[in-house]
């Protein structure tokens, strides 16, 4: 290998104050590990000697505690897109000290291409191996590294030891044209493959290889409790019943899930169904319940952009891969989350909600209206063009202060069109075909927690006409109370003049 290998402390000074740099990987899966915290380490020296140092961080979805969390302790992060999920980095959004735009994760590269974000001086890119010739194959996650190593000055690669070289043939990497060239893009079974199994770089961009030798770090999911497991139940007792009315075919439909405990619980209640036919996923990340469906021969295979896996699962994958070889394909993020695709495959679309209001809107990132969580994801990106749209939530978290289901979302990033169906551990309200009334009373009927529904009728009740009766001086009453009391059943309706 005839490229400059490094420490990372040496390949992170190169990097200035004021770069821009693409970061492989989706989620932790695949994200760079050692040169960000070398940098984060050179910024906090550069701090304390007086000088200004924060650079411009586009990935591919969130990143790990290695690259997201040390440089926001280190505050060493100016603009960051197009999704986070690191605590050190949403102190930083919520305080300002980072600026942060959510997106939705199937635009970055194509806004990249056009020059939107202007110029990358950097990509920093997780591999498994590194040819001569520039091809390299990818980790665990590729996001939007086709784009960045194109239009990156210089590249740096982290050869990470714990990723055999075996690897080859898991990738799919495409790039569609841009428009107003762009073509169909050819999948139409989810583990179709229409490119290559590896990234091609310009070797002359190739600047430094930097040897690492982590896995991810992904944590394994808590166990789960009684709320996520009746939510589940609920999620498959809908979907068989759809199967059932010939709403589903009957071979079923591939699958998106999101990450999280409450997505869990729901791929393993699929697990265990005996009406839930074998199924494939079109998702955009592949977890420790999708590893176990397909060596049970539930799942047959998943198109994705990362295994988020945990340490545990993902050894247990890469020690396995003629196994798991043609079970996953792992494509760039504007594929895996292509909304061209995923309408044409008809995907069955299950996400997350922090709340949702009676009339179907959805508040997927920011608690109480103004704190950022994480982000939009791709949820949007599945929810607008699923053959079902599916958001599930408890019905209320903190022992019963929060109701997850309010008059009115204090933020929305799904609105009511998007949304097909509603799932809690109480029910499942299905919109369709509803309008905002109807949508409300079944919403409050179904899927709100007992506590709060007499709250909750009691506000709908309070509307004084139009097709959706909000009345907008009481309708964050529930959001008010909270933060005035702790508690959102100490709504006072008299405190709005009612």
């Amino acid at each position: 290998m005839g490229f400059p290998i490094m420490s990372p402390k040496e390949a992170a000074a190169m990097i200035n104050n004021g770069d821009n740099l693409g970061f492989s990987g989706f989620t932790a899966s695949g994200s760079p590990k050692v040169v960000p915290e070398a940098l984060a380490e050179r910024a906090e020296k550069e701090h304390e000697a007086g000088r200004p140092f924060k650079v411009n961080i586009f990935t591919g979805a969130s990143t790990n505690n290695w690259a997201d969390g040390a440089l926001a302790r280190a505050n060493a992060i100016g603009i960051r897109t197009p999704y986070q999920n690191t605590p050190d980095l949403r102190k930083r959004i919520n305080s300002h000290d980072a600026h942060y735009f959510d997106l939705h994760l199937s635009e970055l590269a194509q806004k990249f291409r056009y020059g939107t974000y202007g110029e990358l001086d950097y990509a920093i890119i997780e591999v498994a191996e590194v040819f001569d010739n520039g091809e390299v194959i990818l980790g665990t996650g590729v996001g939007n590294v086709p784009t960045y190593v194109a239009h990156a000055k210089k590249v740096i690669l982290e050869l990470n030891a714990k990723l055999p070289k075996d690897m080859y043939g898991l990738h799919d990497i495409y790039m569609p044209l841009d428009p107003p060239h762009r073509r169909e893009i050819p999948i139409y079974k989810p583990l179709d493959r229409i490119g290559s199994p590896v990234v091609k770089i310009d070797p002359s961009k190739i600047a430094a290889v930097v040897h690492s030798d982590r896995f991810d770090g992904i944590k394994g999911f808590s166990e789960l409790d009684d709320t996520t497991l009746q939510i589940g139940a609920n999620v498959c007792g809908f979907l068989i019943g759809e199967l059932r009315k010939g709403r589903i075919p009957k071979g079923f439909l591939p699958i998106q899930s999101g990450v999280g405990n409450v997505a869990n619980a729901v791929l393993f209640g699929l697990g265990d169904s005996n009406e839930i036919p074998q199924f494939e996923m079109y998702t955009e990340v592949v977890q420790d319940a999708v590893i176990e469906l397909m060596k049970m021969g539930k799942c047959k295979g998943g198109s994705t952009c990362s295994l988020t896996l945990s340490d545990k699962a993902e050894s247990e994958v890469l020690k396995n891969l003629d196994f798991f070889r043609d079970k996953l394909v792992l494509r760039p993020a504007e594929i895996s989350n292509n909304p061209e695709v995923i309408r044409r495959l008809g995907v069955i679309a299950m996400n997350t909600a922090l709340e949702a209001d009676i009339f179907g809107n959805i508040n997927s990132t920011h608690v109480v209206g103004t704190r950022m969580m994480n982000g939009i994801g791709g949820s949007g990106d599945f929810t607008r063009n699923g053959y079902l749209s599916i958001f599930s939530c408890p019905s209320v978290t903190k022992g019963g202060l929060i109701s997850n289901i309010v008059p009115m979302a204090s933020h929305i990033d799904h609105t009511e069109h998007s949304v097909d169906i509603i799932i809690t551990d109480q029910g499942v309200a299905d919109l369709r075909g509803k309008d905002p009334v109807q949508r409300a009373e079944t919403i409050i009927e179904n899927c709100a927690n007992p506590i709060y529904r007499p709250l909750l009728r009691e506000y709908l009740a309070l509307g004084k006409g139009g097709q959706t009766p909000h009345t907008l001086e009481a309708s964050l009453a529930f959001h008010t109370a909270f933060k005035a009391t702790g508690d959102m059943r100490n709504v006072d309706w008299s405190a709005y003049g009612f």
